[in-house]
């Protein structure tokens, strides 16, 4: 006879709280940490901030009598054999189930930011191409594969997606941001999360809130943005991706808002997420965040007091390991100073999703349905976790995020019988495609002489693959940038000779090889890395936007020898390229674009692929008057108040493409909208070119007269068009008043409000890129919105 907490039949809000009911203080603790098993033993470098300093050795016999609630990575701590981590991870959960007296085993978590994070696994394109994309609905295909491999081999939750909005792009997360602007970051985050949903996996929203807002774009630092910005710009892409996307966790951020740690914020993480928006997930800490409170903040005196601030906040689960929640908590609701009712309020949230996930079934196995299924093609013991569909869509979302800034037309797409210097430290390293977040980059370093696992062709070997008809040389022109490579860095594919080149003969042998070559690429960017040991990554911010190490004078040397200069950029975020604004052939951005990337890139070189990607953040000038991104009210522009000017070479939006399209004068159902109201504005869009491509059709909102200081224009909405040559295709855009609200009251009140607005079609945010535009006028009362209202244009393309 099954327990109550065992009954299908019954809710999973009654079955949880029929076990909670039955479990001591001890045991309802015990569901609100994790477990990190393996990573003392780890003695590299820090993956998680100051992990060494505050890591403990993990009794594991000594808690499994009360259950444990979540285990850490067991896929992304140490290189495993897929199989063998299957294997062991159901063991352990076997073990952790019959260690206490209900059975419960623990939820698996794993990283899951460019692909499940795991030795061998396919590495997508980071999240800041995903924006390049600007394709949700390939964003959610490839979250969906990414959610199906993680399920099969016993993870619950994933940890992403990342939901910051860039503000500054010295941060050295910003790769793992999905762009600079909120509806961007809304759409495409929203997509992924539903993909992951869809197979099973609870999406982790992250990093809630502020994160990227940081003063001066550094790691952890305070963030002090007025009530109308978090409303306006932070806050939407967690809305939606609760609202719509259906998350079922979030994860705290590091930071403070205005004084106040997240991780002790019950306005965040209560009347706003549950009591306002009606999240019903839970809240996790991200990693040490709970002890930061005590160590960092410096908002609690010890760890009970830190536990005791983040649970009465809303924190529901500490990770990745027992420090707070644990014993110090225990003993701070013994003594009364923290109420019990906090720990079974998130007790029942962690139970109810366990019940969810099928944990607490009376026929719950810990065998893997990987390890369960029928041999395959890959046999129950080699499971494939990187198999041809999921490479597929990697390649095709990193086709699909690269850039193409600018072109004078005359040398791409490159001839096939060319003579091409393929020169720059990054030309043949396969950690050129690879973030801080992939398993290569972010564990695999620590590891010497481990093989990447995966297939990562450089561009190098892509285009020599790709154009077998021409003479490709290479050269490296100066040290990579960041850190010197270990032995077991991905990617470290420069000989001893090589190493031992000076700087001076460096560029000299570069500048040979590019002097007798038709067309030089150039490729540069960053190595990803955490804590310094990158150019960019978590931890790795930067003091200004000029291109790291030594790579801006190989690109003076290159341009200097007179032969044609394709820069290729492969970065985690955008670099300055204002010095070189009038020397270059062309120019090529790729977000490190995963283990496809090589190949993608390479087809857009040689025409194979015809660029479609847009600039999900503007590429600056100069490398100061950081920060600045393309949303600002008037006096954020360029004026003759500042002797600076913040005005981007390649604005938000901008991408080229090999072939043209005619924007036909666009029509709207009607001119006056209620402020409830909504009207289509209809568009056709026509390949007049030679080739097929797509176009990217972008909506953007102009309100001339508002109360509060407005940004001159803002994305609404947009769609990717494919076309053949000739092919037309006629585009709808829903225009709801909605779309045209803004907080105005310092409590994040939202109005909408009578008066004139206008509707830009664009091919970017810049006023050169407006094609068309659409006078409306709203009528009618001033409405007050909340998070009901509609947050998308819906759009068709027809």
């Amino acid at each position: 006879m099954p327990q109550p907490w065992q009954d299908t039949s019954l809710s999973a809000e009654d079955r949880a709280a029929a076990l909670l009911s039955s479990m001591t203080l001890e045991e309802k603790l015990a569901q609100l940490v994790g477990v990190w098993p393996g990573s003392e033993a780890e003695e590299g470098e820090d993956v998680a901030p100051l992990q060494h300093e505050v890591s403990e050795a993990v009794d594991l016999d000594g808690l499994l009598p009360h259950g444990i609630g979540q285990l850490t990575r067991p896929f992304g701590t140490s290189p495993v054999e897929p199989a063998e981590g299957a294997a062991a991870l159901a063991r352990l959960q076997a073990r952790i189930a019959a260690g206490n007296r209900f059975g419960i085993p623990a939820l698996a978590h794993e990283e899951c930011l460019t692909g499940f994070f795991a030795w061998r696994a396919t590495v997508f394109p980071t999240p800041l191409a995903w924006g390049a994309s600007f394709d949700p609905a390939l964003v959610g295909r490839a979250a969906e594969l990414i959610g199906g491999s993680l399920r099969s081999a016993g993870i619950h939750q994933g940890l992403a997606p990342v939901l910051d909005v860039v503000r500054d792009a010295r941060w050295g997360r910003t790769e793992e941001s999905i762009g600079e602007d909120p509806y961007l970051v809304a759409t495409i985050g929203t997509a992924y999360v539903r993909g992951l949903e869809s197979a099973g996996i609870v999406a982790t929203l992250k990093h809630f809130a502020g994160y990227a807002a940081s003063r001066g774009g550094r790691n952890h630092a305070p963030v002090s943005i007025g009530p109308r910005e978090l409303a306006d710009v932070i806050l939407p892409p967690f809305e939606l991706a609760v609202r719509d996307g259906g998350a079922r966790s979030v994860m705290h951020s590091y930071n403070d808002l205005d004084g106040v740690p997240s991780a002790a914020n019950p306005w965040l993480l209560t009347e706003l997420l549950r009591d306002t928006w009606g999240f019903t997930g839970t809240v996790v800490a991200d990693y040490f965040g709970v002890s930061f409170l005590e160590l960092a903040h410096r908002v609690a005196g010890t760890r009970g007091g830190a536990a005791g601030l983040a649970l009465a906040a809303g924190v529901d689960v500490e990770l990745p390991a027992v420090r707070c929640f644990g014993t110090p908590l225990r003993e701070a609701v013994r003594a009364g100073e923290v109420d019990e009712a906090l720990v079974d309020r998130a007790a029942l949230r962690v139970l109810r999703q366990k019940c969810e996930l099928g944990l607490l079934d009376a026929d719950w196995s810990p065998m893997p349905a990987a390890l369960a299924e029928p041999a395959g093609p890959a046999g129950p013991d080699g499971i494939d976790l990187d198999p041809p569909e999921m490479r597929a869509v990697a390649r095709e979302l990193a086709e699909e995020s690269v850039v193409l800034l600018a072109d004078d037309g005359d040398v791409l797409p490159l001839a096939p019988d060319a003579r091409i210097a393929v020169v720059g430290p990054l030309a043949d390293d396969p950690a050129a495609m690879l973030g801080c977040y992939t398993f290569p980059r972010h564990v695999g370093v620590e590891h010497p002489g481990l093989p990447l696992g995966i297939e990562v062709p450089t561009l190098f070997a892509a285009l020599r693959a790709e154009l077998p008809g021409a003479r490709i040389t290479h050269a490296e022109g100066c040290a990579a940038p960041g850190p010197a490579a270990s032995a077991g860095d991905a990617g470290g594919t420069a000989s001893a000779g090589a190493a031992a080149l000076t700087a001076e003969s460096r560029l000299a042998q570069a500048a040979r090889t590019a002097a007798d070559a038709d067309v030089c690429v150039a490729v540069l960017g960053d190595r990803s890395g955490l804590f310094g040991r990158g150019t960019s990554g978590e931890g790795c911010d930067a003091a200004d936007l000029e291109l790291p190490g030594e790579q801006g004078a190989l690109l003076d040397t290159l341009v200097a020898t007179g032969t044609p200069v394709v820069l290729v950029l492969f970065t985690g975020r955008p670099y300055a390229l204002g010095r070189w604004s009038r020397l270059l052939a062309a120019a090529v951005q790729a977000f490190f674009p995963g283990e496809e990337g090589g190949p993608a890139v390479a087809g857009v070189l040689s025409g194979r692929v015809n660029p479609s990607g847009r600039l999900p953040v503007s590429v600056p000038y100069t490398p100061g008057g950081q920060p600045w991104t393309y949303a600002q009210p008037p006096l954020g522009l360029r004026g003759d108040a500042s002797s600076i000017d913040p005005t981007p070479l390649f604005p938000f939006g901008h991408g080229l493409s090999y072939t043209s399209f005619a924007w036909e004068r666009p029509e709207a159902d009607a001119a006056d909208v209620p402020t409830d109201g909504e009207t289509t504005v209809r568009l056709t869009v026509r390949n007049t070119g030679d080739r097929a491509g797509t176009e990217v059709v972008q909506l953007y909102l102009h309100d001339p007269v508002a109360r509060i200081a407005r940004p001159v224009s803002r994305l609404i909405g947009y769609a990717r068009v494919p076309l053949r040559p000739g092919e037309s295709a006629e585009v709808h855009f829903a225009f709801h008043a909605d779309l045209a609200s803004y907080p105005l009251g310092a409590d994040g009140t939202r109005v909408v409000e009578p008066g004139a607005l206008e509707l830009r079609l664009a091919s970017s945010s810049a006023d050169s890129g407006v094609r068309h535009t659409v006078p409306l006028t709203l009528t009618g009362p001033e409405r007050t919105v909340d998070h009901r209202r509609r947050m998308v244009c819906e759009v068709r393309v027809k």
